[in-house]
């Protein structure tokens, strides 16, 4: 027996995991071991755990799309209203599938084919499931379109993946899950890439649909913002492993488990720390920066969009300063600006004094060491056929380093970012996305830069590998000196490790100021709405507790 949230007990669980267990194929390794729960008709679980604890695995394990050959379930049961999946054929598995259980994935683009309208590929569910009448399912794809808050939902049914924002994509994938009805919906870090308010409206979309079909979420993060505004319970996996369930105050407020202490612990606060001021010393000078694109076409006239209109901001030696806003606001435009991957249109961008907005590229060349830029996604910075050693010192030998010294400066860097030196004779697979981007940070530091630009550097990370991240961050900044241009969405990041906050909104900045001033007396009604967006803002999370009044937060 269990009782919801809406106090509406319940005799049978609708997803029932007894004793799973999934190994690599070939060997006697378990990536998962022994996991057991129950997932109940209108609840929400929350599964929260490190990349590599298992989350993932035990989704795909109930959807049936373990990789053949690669993973395979050994021990246990997944039972779906009764019926365990793990011995279901191909064929009833693709039955079960979108009729009764459905899944919602982390990157809409990947889950999305880029070349069919998304209105086909919603048709196509219903379709495959045997619904009659192309005019029936059109009717019944429109109706899904409103259920998930679409604008224009006509517009939106014969428009493309690429022509959607992050936000509209995440919808359209809900609504591929959920336009069968659905008994259990799994929902895989669905809101990570997006920034506060879209997640926010995500979430609560989610909890709307939820309410109305009465479908049981299993909800997959390592965000636990977003654990303490969604889940009725959640289970903690570590390594393979369950390692706690419980009910969400309980779980947040009582946790038994020392790695749940840990992961809870490590979540950032949205009470900025009061941080020593920096010094006088101008290393980045945005003056009146405009960066405008123009979008050609095939017929018709094309249009211009102003990415970043009259920017000015600094920043100081041995200063973070964080821009924040969601997406589209024109952080990275501007981040992209001053490093010289886009053209700025106008203004001026002055490095140490140096415009580099209107030098040529030959001229830029030389002053290339001075700026660094680490991106979101390591996967994608790191060169996969080339091992760690060969990726560090590229910069610094093209730079007229002596191939002995660059190595020795290699192997420095990567003690300063936690690693050994061993790490340089190894390929960037053979690493954890945390230690990646570590890998791209001591890169970065390579050619000793006078300023690091760090475009949304832990947004994809584990609460707790975020946290190791930007303490090197900071223990970087107070050791060397370098000043960091700092963009992210999660003002929970923001508060933690940025002196100056720059608040952006259709390429204009808004509002700006001491991260202390913004974040606790903002005066922008925008800075307001994204902070009062951030998930879990009324939880104290460090102590484990619900935040009071004395927290440093607006009312």
């Amino acid at each position: 027996m269990n009782t919801l949230h809406n106090d509406t007990p319940q005799v049978a669980p609708v997803l029932s995991i007894e004793g799973l267990s999934v190994r690599v194929a070939g060997t006697s390794d378990h990536v998962v071991r022994n996991v057991g729960f129950d997932l109940w008709p209108g609840e929400t679980l929350c599964v929260v755990g490190e990349s590599g604890s298992g989350k993932s695995v035990t989704a795909l394990s109930i959807m049936g799309l373990l990789p053949k050959g690669a993973l395979v379930a050994d021990a246990g049961t997944i039972r779906l209203e009764g019926e365990d999946v793990l011995q279901c054929t191909p064929a009833r598995l693709r039955e079960l599938r979108a009729t009764r259980m459905a899944m919602v994935f982390q990157e809409p683009m990947t889950a999305l084919n880029p070349v069919i309208t998304v209105g086909r590929q919603i048709d196509e569910v219903l379709r495959v499931h045997g619904v009659q009448g192309a005019a029936e399912r059109k009717a019944r794809v429109l109706a899904m379109l409103r259920d998930v808050h679409l604008p224009d939902v006509e517009r939106t049914y014969y428009a493309y993946p690429h022509q959607l924002s992050g936000g509209q994509r995440q919808r359209i994938v809900i609504s591929m899950a959920l336009v069968l009805d659905p008994k259990v919906l799994i929902a895989d870090e669905p809101t990570t890439a997006l920034d506060v308010t879209t997640q926010r409206q995500i979430l609560a979309l989610m909890r709307e649909l939820q309410k109305k079909h009465g479908t049981a979420l299993l909800f997959i993060t390592h965000d636990f913002g977003v654990v303490a505004e969604l889940a009725d319970r959640i289970v903690v996996m570590n390594q393979g492993e369950v390692v706690e369930t419980g009910a969400r105050e309980q779980t947040l407020a009582r946790p038994r488990a020392a790695y749940t202490r840990m992961l809870i612990s490590s979540v950032p606060s949205l009470v900025p720390r009061e941080r020593a001021p920096p010094s006088d010393a101008i290393v980045l000078d945005i003056d009146g920066l405009h960066k405008t694109f123009s979008q050609r076409r095939l017929f018709g006239r094309g249009r211009t969009v102003a990415a970043a209109q009259d920017v000015r901001l600094t920043v100081r030696r041995g200063e973070i300063l964080g821009l924040v806003g969601e997406s589209g606001s024109g952080k990275s435009t501007v981040a992209r600006c001053v490093v010289r991957l886009i053209e700025p249109s106008s203004g001026a961008i002055r490095i140490d004094g140096i415009d580099v907005a209107r030098l040529s590229r030959r001229a830029l060349r030389p002053l290339r060491q001075h700026v660094q830029i680490v991106f979101q996604d390591p996967y994608r910075s790191l060169d996969p056929r080339q091992r760690i050693g060969e990726s560090l010192i590229e910069g610094p030998v093209n730079f007229g380093v002596r191939r002995a010294t660059a190595l020795a400066k290699a192997a420095e860097l990567l003690r300063v970012v936690g690693l050994s030196a061993e790490a340089m004779r190894r390929y960037p697979h053979q690493f954890s996305g945390g230690q990646r981007q570590r890998i791209c940070i001591a890169r970065a530091l390579a050619l000793e830069p006078a300023l690091l630009v760090a475009d949304e550097a832990v947004s994809a990370l584990d609460v707790s590998v975020q946290a190791q991240v930007l303490a090197l961050i900071e223990q970087i900044r107070v050791s060397t000196g370098i000043a960091v241009l700092f963009i992210t969405h999660d003002l929970r990041v923001a508060a933690q490790i940025c002196d100056t906050i720059v608040v952006m909104q259709h390429g204009h900045v808004v509002e700006s100021g001491p991260a202390t001033t913004i974040l606790a007396s903002p005066t922008r009604p925008y800075t307001r709405a994204l902070i009062d967006a951030a998930p879990g803002r009324h939880w104290d999370f460090r102590h484990f507790r619900p935040a009071d009044a004395g927290t440093g937060l607006p009312p």
